[in-house]
């Protein structure tokens, strides 16, 4: 089975992880999924265009401002591509008091997606399968983007290193998010690598052990 490859692009003033994900193995190893793109996206754009990467999708695990702020110029620079998104977050693209930016005074909006998922989804990419797992809490359409057989998953704002997403957020939802942590983070193997929208990567079994919002609640 080929494996994946995750690189991280921490960018702008929140330090949000995005990432280029390849599959140097496959076929075509030239074909690459964005997942998330925020504020100051030069660096992971550069990226691409330098090491002669063709990005095929822009995944999103959440539609935050820092997590969307770049899609646009991704387009700009790459052309169309197709863009997925939980449905929960169906306006957050397009309404800056959703997506966070409104607060900030920085109303930010990008292109709305072509693909709207639930949770369950199978998606395939260089012979590659990733599983979508909702993941509410920190905002209504968080995903997970799971890949099971390297035991590696980009997890967005959900569970940190020795922290979680914030729920303080209109759209936040506490009870949602003790859900998220102890019924979906803890059901996943201690091995699988977690990598979050800020901080370093970490894994579920590290998590489980010594995150404080793991081992005392909230």
């Amino acid at each position: 089975m080929p494996t994946p490859t995750i690189t991280t692009f921490t960018l702008g003033d929140f330090q949000t992880n995005c990432f280029v994900i390849t599959v140097p193995e496959s076929a075509d190893p030239s074909r690459c999924w964005i997942v998330d793109c925020g504020y100051e996206p030069e660096p992971l754009l550069d990226h691409i265009e330098r090491s002669g990467l063709h990005p095929v999708a822009i995944l999103l695990t959440h539609a935050h401002s820092d997590h969307i702020a770049g899609v646009d110029a991704t387009l700009s620079r790459f052309g169309a591509l197709p863009i997925y998104l939980h449905e929960a977050e169906r306006d957050f693209c397009s309404t800056p008091m959703l997506n966070l930016s409104g607060m900030l005074g920085r109303p930010v909006t990008c292109k709305e997606p072509d693909h709207y998922l639930r949770g369950g989804e199978t998606l395939e990419f260089n012979g590659t399968s990733w599983r979508t797992v909702h993941a509410p809490g920190h905002s209504p359409g968080c995903t997970l983007f799971i890949h099971d057989a390297s035991k590696q998953a980009v997890v967005g704002d959900t569970l940190f290193a020795d922290s979680i997403g914030r729920i303080d957020f209109p759209t936040s939802n506490p009870e949602d998010m003790r859900h998220t942590i102890h019924e979906v983070m803890m059901s996943l193997p201690d091995d699988l690598v977690i990598h979050p929208g800020h901080g370093p990567a970490t894994t579920i079994g590290r998590e489980r052990a010594s995150n404080p919002f793991v081992t005392g609640g909230f």
